[in-house]
């Protein structure tokens, strides 16, 4: 069955990880992704470490199926040679401060001019427009502004640190796919493309529903480590186990909440845990602490409690579970080397074959010589 992006062409000028991650996802649906890097040395991640064959393995598992041309965007001939490419390309991705690419010629206006059909999408931290438009910064600086961070506490009241890059992933690779498939569809009916303005911040606020209603409907603004899910309820807690492991305890409703009552042995003064959170969740961290984690993960198993005991990264690459689903079945490859394939939220319907590799910069500059494109 062929692919659903299956002749769909993209240019990728962006680097790192907001724009390269957006066109992988694409990339792993069947469009053909051509990055156009810097020559010499390429999307700055290449220099990361630790290296999977020639470049980062971070370079590798985003850039996974692409191929790479290698040009100076500022020199005289730039949009000359690139333009058999802009030609036929569907997509357009870039990842410039505001303004950048309209100085090399390269901005919107310029592109539609030489194809109509040019689906353009701008992704930036705080958008094309606006006062920080042009401000520098970085995921935990749009975490941070948006207010989602200062929902974030750590035992002593102050912000933590995210172990993931929710701005640039969540706020930013993901809209930008989304965006640009809509835009295609719409592009389907029109005949003509649209220019897509990404901001990873303005994306931010959509994971803050619950505290943006609270606020806006009752005048009740959330309160770091004071609400449902930012630990204020024993029912929605990490507690220690008594070889120094976690357990993730999620038992929101109701029936699920008597179920985890009962399985640890909770004294019944606890379990209407309305009464006294503190209380409660001070009496769960005491039983809790009382036996090791597997101890734990043997009495809680059917037990229907919404609990889990928290997994190393390696761990979880060995779950059982997300083996069985082939969720790294799929392979990178490089100089006869191959390691699993970054897992994408692509149903595998749609992927493309198990194993694949990356491209050498510049390997694919024939596609902007005399000799025309393939």
């Amino acid at each position: 069955m062929s692919q659903p992006l299956a002749g769909v062409c993209v240019l990728d000028f962006s680097t790192l990880l907001p724009g390269p991650l957006a066109t992988l996802l694409l990339a792993e649906a069947g469009a053909e992704i051509i990055k156009i890097e810097r020559p010499g040395s390429g999307d700055e991640m290449r220099s990361y470490q630790p290296r999977f064959g020639p470049s980062s393995v971070n370079f590798a598992l985003l850039n996974r199926g692409k191929r790479s041309v290698a040009i100076d965007l500022k020199a005289p001939d730039a949009l000359a040679r690139l333009r058999p490419l802009l030609e036929r390309a569907d997509v357009v991705l870039e990842q410039f401060r505001p303004g950048v690419m309209d100085r090399l010629g390269l901005g919107y206006e310029a592109l539609a001019a030489i194809n109509p059909r040019i689906v353009y999408c701008a992704l930036t931290g705080y958008g094309q427009t606006g006062p920080k438009a042009q401000v520098a910064a970085h995921d935990l600086n749009y975490l941070a502004e948006s207010g989602l961070l200062g929902l974030a506490a750590g035992a002593d009241g102050a912000p933590i640190v995210p172990p993931a890059l929710i701005a640039d992933i969540a706020g930013g690779a993901y809209p930008a796919m989304i965006n640009i498939l809509l835009a295609l569809r719409e592009r389907d009916a029109s005949g003509r493309g649209r220019k897509l303005d990404v901001a990873m911040a303005d994306n931010l606020f959509t994971f803050m529903y619950w505290a943006i209603g609270n606020g806006l409907a009752a005048g009740a603004w959330p309160v770091a480590g004071g609400e449902l899910v930012t630990g204020g309820s024993p029912r929605y807690q990490i507690y220690r186990t008594e070889d120094g492991r976690f357990l993730a305890a999620a038992p929101l409703e109701q029936k699920f909440w008597d179920n985890f009552c009962a399985a640890i042995g909770l004294d019944a003064q606890w379990r209407d845990d309305a009464r006294d959170p503190q209380g409660a969740r001070a009496a769960i961290a005491q039983c809790i602490a009382s036996r090791t984690a597997a101890a734990w993960r043997e009495t809680l198993a059917g037990k229907d409690v919404c609990c889990a005991i928290v997994a190393s990264v390696e761990e979880a690459l060995d779950d059982a579970h997300f083996r069985a689903r082939g969720l790294f079945a799929q392979q990178l490859t490089s100089e006869g080397g191959a390691i699993a394939a970054l897992p994408v939220p692509i149903a595998p319907a749609f992927r493309r074959e198990a194993a694949r590799g990356y491209p050498a910069l510049g390997e694919d500059n024939q596609l902007i010589d005399h000799r025309g494109a393939a």
